[in-house]
């Protein structure tokens, strides 16, 4: 079975948003909703162009959304007939469901998997009725909103369901559409909205009981605990207060548990204050201000700063010694924190064989749906199951099943590899993530071949190494340079076959070269060292392209600056779909160093060579702009319309799967790989340079930039005529040369300092 064509029924922001995503992907998809009025596929056609105008976007190139074709659930389900998946995203109730899986039925092809994104509703249930051939074939495919984002799929077969079906699922939805996936049991809630909800209700219950502010509760309930900045109520505002009521009531219904909200939050939906999709919830924004919800009035307040004396200490640990520190903190507010984890893991612990397959499943659902750092399971062995025994002791509860058969841990790390508790009592082995190269485990089982403060070098098998930055924000120092230098060494005399350069940080590849460094060279005075300095990285970032085996740079995330540079100039660029790459230098009041301002005006100035008619001014033009507006990609798909990927270089839609990706890339490389010849373009000078700065002075007298924003686009432009002589033949070295000497010329001016200083000292940029 092979998932080539997709279909989706119900075309709201779930349904959407997966068509979205499968669209991404590249895959064709079919889009239907109920028909409209007066344009029966109106309803379909307009969810697809507001998902082309939402924030954050569904779609990862707008052009995609091209694949997708919509239609009317009445007159076009045959449209469906040959769509080898077809999820059902409509209204959560169950009679339309079980009549649409009735209708489709007929116009299925003998092998399409059929799927329900309920959120609530079993399986089971869906397709009474259903011919067993149907039934083999489906099964529950749960996303979280907004799917393109969210890293979890929760797969929920029944029992009717065919090993074959979910096999094909599960390999399509980790391969194609990048998911993580999960296999659940058929109950309600399955399992992250299960143990995610519960949390959240009991959360608030603890609020009213410890007198707590809505500011205080997202302090202590976010970041602090290892979960995201969004916390308990601006979660709750994202994901819709009326939405939450309805899934609470329909859980509790179901399962016979109190899931009861507090009569305010049924106020605040009664008022119309749904969270963010009507502007008001727990949270309000007026103009640049947040206000936040005072629960006992329903009014609104200036957002208070929650200072914690004895708490703020705990920020700058690991979570795993926040978490150990928190069961003996003293105060109010630690001991909030302990009641609420409490209270949720008591709750995991007992319905966990009840609701997924394993305890692994349970971390994997919490940390891929809900963005925690670690699972539950994993933080109640960072904070000692002795203290979640005596805290179920002194709160009156009965100590669970599956805590008595743990012992001392959830996990064990055994001379035969990770091992996790099985509801049996014993310790199996953890399923691997498939195509998932674990660098934490290789860090333990291997240690590194080579390592410093900013950077490792592992051996990842077969011949190939990797380079992993490790610095705060993985941000490229003399470290990484000399350990770059170290790894190609390496393997141009010990015969490997080439070099992956990543790294496992969440969210950040490489936010560019150290501003810190550079500030300490400017403050110094030292401008000898400064030019060694640049000169040095220049070479380091050339040296990908120049050494004789392939070099495959693995960018996710923020890759800025340098760490675009590095991109550049690999034989090969493995990214992640979710790829924010720009070239940000003129943020801090400087160009593109590393040779990232050379490689665009050769790269474009090329592309246009196979066209005798092509103006090469246009490939001077767009490099120019790219630069001057810091152009960052949203996708990896954007990052190749903007040319900082080719067509040779490859995405991965998986982030779990990227290392491996990379590395198979360096070992279909080596066998034949050469290193590319120089090469070299003509440079356009003087007319160039004039059309270029005259840009410049135009967008300085319409008032969109300032006297030292017109200064940096000179020396852009500069740079990229190839000086301002006449028409010339210039090497990569002439224009890495002209590079180096804007950006020091640059860094000289008071201007650009106080652009770096803002920078290091606030995160932000500054316009100056």
């Amino acid at each position: 079975m092979r998932i080539t064509k997709v279909g989706v029924v119900g075309a709201g922001a779930m349904g959407s948003g997966i068509a979205a995503l499968a669209a991404s992907a590249g895959l064709p998809v079919v889009l239907l909703d109920i028909p409209g009025e007066p344009d029966r596929n109106g309803v379909a056609r307009g969810a697809v162009q507001r998902a082309l105008k939402a924030k954050p976007a569904p779609f990862m190139d707008p052009a995609r959304s091209a694949s997708i074709v919509t239609g009317n659930s009445e007159d076009h389900l045959e449209l469906l007939a040959d769509c080898d998946w077809i999820v059902e995203a409509i209204i959560e109730q169950m009679e339309p469901k079980q009549a649409l899986f009735a209708r489709l039925e007929s116009v299925r092809k003998a092998d399409a998997i059929v799927a329900s994104n309920t959120s609530g509703i079993p399986m089971r249930l869906l397709t009474e009725g259903r011919s067993d051939a149907f039934k083999a074939h489906f099964l529950g495919t749960h996303f979280f909103n907004p799917p393109r984002y969210l890293h979890l799929l929760e797969l929920i077969p029944t029992a009717d369901t065919s090993d074959e079906v979910v096999a094909t699922m599960r390999d399509f939805a980790e391969r194609i559409l990048g998911k993580g996936v999960v296999i659940a049991r058929d109950v309600p809630g399955f399992i992250a909205n299960r143990l995610g909800l519960y949390g959240m209700v009991h959360t608030l219950r603890l609020m009213e009981q410890f007198d707590l502010t809505i500011d205080e509760v997202d302090a202590l309930t976010g970041t602090l605990i290892g979960r995201p900045k969004s916390a308990t109520f601006r979660t709750g505002d994202i994901s819709g207060i009326d939405v939450l009521a309805h899934v609470a009531a329909g859980t509790g219904a179901t399962t016979g548990e109190d899931f009861a909200l507090p009569p305010w939050v049924h106020q605040l939906i009664q008022s119309g204050r749904l969270g963010e999709k009507s502007g008001a919830g727990f949270y309000k924004r007026e103009k640049k201000d947040i206000l936040s919800l005072d629960w006992k009035t329903l009014e609104y307040r200036p957002q208070a700063r929650v200072d914690v004396p004895e708490l703020a200490f705990l920020q700058k640990l690991p979570l795993e010694e926040r978490l150990r520190a928190l069961a003996t903190a003293g105060g109010k507010h630690a001991e909030f924190v302990r009641s609420a984890l409490l209270t949720s893991m008591h709750y995991t612990i007992e319905k966990t064989p009840e609701i997924a397959a394993d305890i692994v499943a349970v971390d994997r659902a919490m940390e891929w749906g809900y963005g925690w750092e670690s699972g539950p399971f994993r933080q109640m062995d960072a904070i000692g199951l002795d203290f979640v025994r005596a805290g179920f002791a002194q709160r009156g509860w009965s100590e669970p099943p599956l805590l008595r058969k743990a012992r001392e841990s959830f996990y064990r790390d055994l001379n035969s590899g990770p091992r996790h508790l099985s509801f049996a009592g014993d310790y199996a082995p953890i399923e691997p993530i498939p195509s998932h190269i674990d660098l934490p485990l290789i860090h333990v089982r291997n240690g590194s071949v080579e390592s410093n403060d900013q950077a490792a070098i592992l051996d990842l098998g077969d011949g190939v190494l990797l380079l992993e930055f490790r610095g705060k924000m993985n941000t490229l120092g003399a470290g990484v340079l000399q350990l770059l230098e170290s790894a190609e060494r390496r393997i141009a005399t010990g015969g490997h076959a080439g070099l992956v350069i990543g790294n496992a940080d969440p969210r950040t590849f490489s936010a560019g070269a150290d501003l810190g460094g550079v500030a300490q060279g400017v403050a110094a005075g030292d401008w000898a060292q400064l030019e060694r300095a640049v000169h040095g990285f220049q070479q380091s970032v050339m040296s990908l392209r120049r050494v004789p085996f392939p070099v495959v740079v693995a960018p996710f995330g923020l890759a800025l600056g340098g760490g675009c540079e590095f991109s550049l100039h690999a034989a090969r660029v493995q990214a992640h779909a979710e790829l924010y790459m720009g070239l940000v230098e003129v943020g801090v009041g400087l160009i593109p160093g590393g040779g990232g301002t050379k490689e665009l005006l050769f790269r474009f100035t090329r592309e246009l060579t196979a066209y005798e008619e092509a103006d090469p001014f246009e490939g001077v033009k767009r490099a120019f702009k790219i630069i001057t507006t810091a152009a960052t990609s949203t996708s990896a798909l954007e990052a190749r319309n903007l040319g900082f990927l080719r067509d040779a270089d490859r995405i991965s839609m998986n982030r779990d799967r990227l290392l491996a990706d990379a590395k198979a890339r360096v070992l279909d490389l080596a066998p034949d790989y050469v290193a590319p010849v120089p090469i070299r373009v003509r440079a356009l000078g003087r007319e160039a340079l004039g059309n270029l700065e005259y840009g410049v002075w135009a967008m300085h007298e319409a008032g969109y930039i300032t006297d030292h924003e017109v200064r940096i686009g000179k020396q852009v432009a500069y740079v990229l005529s190839g000086g301002d002589g006449p028409p010339r033949e210039v090497s990569e070295q002439d224009i890495l040369d002209l590079e180096r000497e804007a950006f020091l010329s640059l860094l000289g001016t008071k201007e650009t300092q106080a652009r770096i200083a803002h920078t290091l000292k606030t995160g932000k940029p500054l316009r100056n």
